[in-house]
């Protein structure tokens, strides 16, 4: 036994592990101590990376969901990630972790409230919009902000990993690792490290970014259900109980993980059925064909615009910087480990049946939560019901709009429970998913088959809400933790771009081979 545990110890790479912990509580303590300047480095910080390298997020962005549909079709597609006659798993447990491995709880939340910010906003500068041209923009640019550019910063470099695990079958699993073809033994050295080290804090910081925004949602849901006064202390408590599902959850292995994320979409199904039954349902699915249409129509448009006007001031509403690099952003910080999962999870399937099987998973369960919760809002904005973007507009938090809308509902109570543990597996599921990647880093071999040990598990678990604890007790705003997932994802999309590239050089010279 006491061999075991040596071997154990001898196969942790320390510096992974340490190094990141180091650096997220010393950037906790920042943000904690010096609350002022932090905002002010952060909103500088803002100006270069969204002014002056906005429109590098926008054409990485268009130029990864391309390659990912050519190479779903290209010869290449009918590579097959590894030797198992069959997938892993079956259809619908492979979609249902894809879907719940995702920002699922993030999913829900914007949801239903992102329509909101967009009811008031200028897309290309239109002014003076009539009511039905803010109800289609409203219901249309969400699909498009979670829809195929965004899903294919996971799908891309999740074909790419798992033909490093189950075709290359190399023994780690990092992204210095994934870029060794293009690098080369420079993977083993202090240019690997920095990626790796570089990288899990990136993540860190978007998963910060996730747990800051839905968590106060969760934190007064439980008190408008139970009458408990709202404070910070209870959403600490809220974090508190969430790392400890998906704690336990990722101590189980795949598992317990694919159990649990079969779980989150009956009980997604739940609330959306509850949605479905007492909401407007016609407007609600008319709606959602009607933003399904124009993203089809608009979408290279959509996908391109820069708002250039804003630098002059001259009409500019800034529209694009403020929320669609924002989100490209933000789904490029999660590419550490959520990719990662789904290759993983992927052994057995061709690139083609990953790629477009992926994009068919993600898109069904992402646009069903937005065409139905968000247009479920949207209805009772344009009813003069609830006026959420007035109250957004106002000042109100978004977490207080989302309780209104929700009072729309004759069964308003059942479905605040429901929401709450709807958010509280999603949120367990999208964790113990990433905890479990991200100890698979702190191994310097992992075997076919092999996961961490638990105690490995359990330490990455616990840091994943380090960094949520600081941001919340510092109040950050909604533009910062816009602008810490914009800056860090910066170089995590060069980083991409080289995993993309040793993907297609590999794929290139192997076929040379065969």
């Amino acid at each position: 036994m006491n061999m075991q545990k040596s071997k154990t110890k001898q196969e942790i790479d320390w510096t992974l592990t340490l190094a990141p912990l180091i650096l997220i509580i010393f950037m906790s303590v920042i943000l904690l101590a010096y609350p002022d300047a932090s905002s002010n480095a952060i909103e500088f910080l803002r100006s270069i990376f969204v002014g002056d390298f906005g429109s590098f997020y926008i054409v990485f962005g268009l130029g990864v969901f391309l390659v990912s549909i050519w190479l779903a079709f290209s010869r290449f597609g009918q590579v097959k990630l590894g030797d198992l006659e069959k997938p892993r798993f079956n259809t619908f447990a492979w979609g249902a972790m894809i879907f719940t491995s995702t920002m699922a709880a993030d999913i829900l939340y914007w949801s239903l409230i992102e329509w909101a910010y967009y009811f008031g906003a200028t897309p290309f500068g239109m002014e003076n919009l009539s009511l039905a041209q803010r109800q289609d923009f409203a219901s249309t640019y969400p699909l498009f902000h979670w829809g195929p550019i965004p899903w294919s910063f996971y799908i891309l470099p999740a074909v790419a990993y798992g033909y490093m695990m189950y075709v290359k079958k190399r023994k780690r699993q990092t992204l210095s690792e994934a870029c060794r073809s293009t690098i080369g033994h420079h993977a083993d050295g202090a240019l690997g490290k920095f990626i790796d080290i570089f990288s899990i804090v990136g993540l860190l910081a978007g998963t910060a970014t996730t747990f800051s925004l839905a968590t106060p949602l969760l934190s007064l849901v439980v008190s408008t259900i139970f009458g408990i006064p709202q404070s910070t202390a209870l959403t600490i408590i809220i974090l508190g109980v969430i790392a400890l599902v998906y704690t336990i959850a990722v101590t189980l292995g795949l598992k317990g993980i694919s159990k649990l994320a079969n779980l989150c979409v009956i009980i997604f199904l739940a609330l959306i059925a509850i949605f479905l039954f007492f909401g407007p349902t016609r407007f609600m699915i008319e709606s959602g064909i009607t933003g399904i249409g124009k993203l089809a129509n608009d979408f290279f448009s959509m996908a391109t615009w820069m708002d250039p006007l804003r630098v002059s001031g001259e009409g500019g509403s800034g529209f694009p910087q403020d929320w669609t690099v924002f989100y490209w952003a933000y789904w490029i910080a999660w590419f550490v480990a959520t990719p990662f999962f789904i290759g993983k999870i992927s052994e057995g399937r061709t690139i083609k049946q990953t790629i477009l099987g992926g994009f068919t998973c993600g898109l069904l369960g992402t646009f069903t939560s937005f065409i139905v919760f968000g247009n479920f809002g949207l209805f009772h904005q344009t009813q003069g019901n609830v006026d959420a973007a007035g109250m957004l507009a106002d000042g109100a938090s978004p977490s207080e709009v989302i309780l209104q809308i929700f009072q729309q509902l004759p069964i308003s109570g059942v479905a605040l429970v429901l929401l709450a543990v709807a958010m509280i597996a999603f949120y367990a599921s999208t964790f113990d998913a990433i905890t479990l990647v991200v100890a698979e880093y702190s191994l310097k071999k992992l075997e076919p088959g092999q996961e961490p040990p638990k105690s490995i598990r359990v330490f990455w678990a616990l840091i994943f809400i380090i960094l949520p604890i600081a941001l919340i007790f510092n109040e950050t705003t909604l533009t910062m933790l816009q602008t810490i997932s914009i800056v860090a994802a910066f170089p995590l999309a060069i980083i991409m771009g080289i995993i993309i590239f040793s993907f297609i050089k590999d794929l290139i010279n192997d076929s040379k081979t065969v």
